[in-house]
């Protein structure tokens, strides 16, 4: 895994895609020095806004209201703090919100994970244009005949942004049905600051597709980790250099500065020698299973024997359903993730298949918290795509 490629990545796309989010703010009057009312000449459902060109910026319809929404949070925010940090804080989670469902749908178009098995960020011939946009109605996509009619119009106008835009929001919401905690259904004042241009060369997309390697993308979910720990490196770092100067930790800034992607050899060791242990201890080793880090009990004293026994009788009766395993500061789910793959070997090595078992896994193992719903977010989405890798239907609506 090219883990340099990763985090440049990571960290310029954030920086980006702030970037693109406040100038879609600024464009409807809404800057870090406050919030502009529409020029005089707005009437009825339309507004208009002062963008320094010979033309005014406008919006109308839905986005007026979704205006208004955008205006309402970022007050409701102000009042726990300023304007310019309220402002910032939410154009940083609205940032965060669409990277997190790019680097979702690009790991799992990748891995061919989306139902409609069309990719929505890149195509499979290597052109610029996604496949998606190229064929945009094999996709299954639930389409009004409006819709339809405006899609179709816009790629004969060349608009394919535009097209673009529509495609991309109507597979998140899609995703909900299989995702709910990763794919919220989108709407409102996040969809309103929609970046622009994400098809062109120099946009976040491009830059995804081409500057990280597609096989660090095939069945290694822990990139979603990676990408997380990056993509938050800067404001870590931002957060420590304030601690030397004495300035207090704000409640926002704690996730950044203590998200920390454990190591893969560090994740093994631990989850072999705790819920690994637990099994082999009871049941033996399963035959199945890699375990390279797991350790091998060392001899013990007859009165340590003797309780050890105890407690294997007691392991004996334990079957893998009944294992219940908490992560209570989860992180982007890299512990629960190998367990994950643990518990698989306990399961198939007592008989179960691997679509059951992954569906008993998600229902009756695994657990985690964090503090961060970001973090949560990711680490539920990990889970969900290691079941995935071993039952190819978890995410349809019969599960």
């Amino acid at each position: 895994m090219n883990k340099t490629a990763i985090k440049n990545f990571a960290i310029w796309a954030r920086n980006k895609l702030i970037a693109d989010v406040s100038y879609d703010a600024r464009l409807i009057g809404i800057t870090e020095e406050g919030v502009a009312k529409p020029l005089p000449q707005s009437f009825g459902g339309t507004q208009f806004f002062d963008i320094g060109t010979a033309e005014p910026y406008s919006i109308s319809g839905e986005a007026v209201r979704q205006r208004d929404k955008l205006i309402e949070v970022i007050q409701q925010k102000e009042k726990d703090t300023d304007y310019k940090t309220a402002y910032q804080y939410v154009i940083e989670e609205v940032a965060y919100t669409w990277f997190n469902r790019l680097i979702a749908i690009r790991f799992m178009e990748v891995n061919d994970y989306l139902p409609s098995h069309i990719r929505v960020l890149s195509s499979e011939s290597g052109k610029l244009e996604p496949d998606l946009v190229t064929t945009p109605f094999d996709a299954e996509l639930p389409f009004t005949a409006e819709e339809e009619a405006q899609i179709f119009q816009l790629k004969q106008d060349n608009k394919l942004d535009e097209v673009f835009r529509i495609l991309f929001l109507k597979q998140c919401n899609a995703l909900n049905e299989g995702l709910p905690e990763m794919f919220e259904r989108i709407g409102g004042w996040t969809e309103l600051l929609f970046p622009k241009n994400l098809l062109r060369e120099d946009s976040v997309i491009a830059h995804m597709v081409k500057d990280i390697p597609e096989e660090d993308w095939n069945d290694q979910v822990q990139i979603i980790g990676w990408l997380y720990q990056y993509y938050n490196s800067e404001p870590k770092d931002k957060v420590f250099a304030n601690l030397k100067k004495n300035i207090k930790i704000s409640a926002a800034d704690i996730p950044a500065a203590t998200q920390l992607f454990t190591p893969d050899w560090i994740v093994r060791y631990m989850v072999e020698n705790s819920l690994g242990r637990l099994w082999t201890e009871g049941h033996g080793k399963p035959e199945n299973a890699n375990w390279k880090y797991y350790l091998e009990e060392a001899e013990q004293e007859d009165s340590v024997k003797s309780e050890l026994e105890n407690l294997r009788a007691a392991y004996r009766e334990i079957q893998p359903e009944q294992i219940k395993i908490i992560d209570p500061c989860m992180g982007s789910g890299h512990i629960l993730v190998y367990a994950f793959d643990v518990l698989m070997d306990i399961y198939t090595a007592c008989g179960w298949s691997e679509r059951d078992a992954a569906k008993s896994i998600l229902r009756n193992n695994l657990y985690g918290l964090d503090i961060d719903r970001r973090a949560y977010q990711l680490a539920y989405f990990a889970v969900m795509m290691k079941a995935r890798q071993y039952n190819r239907r978890i995410l349809s609506a019969e599960n």
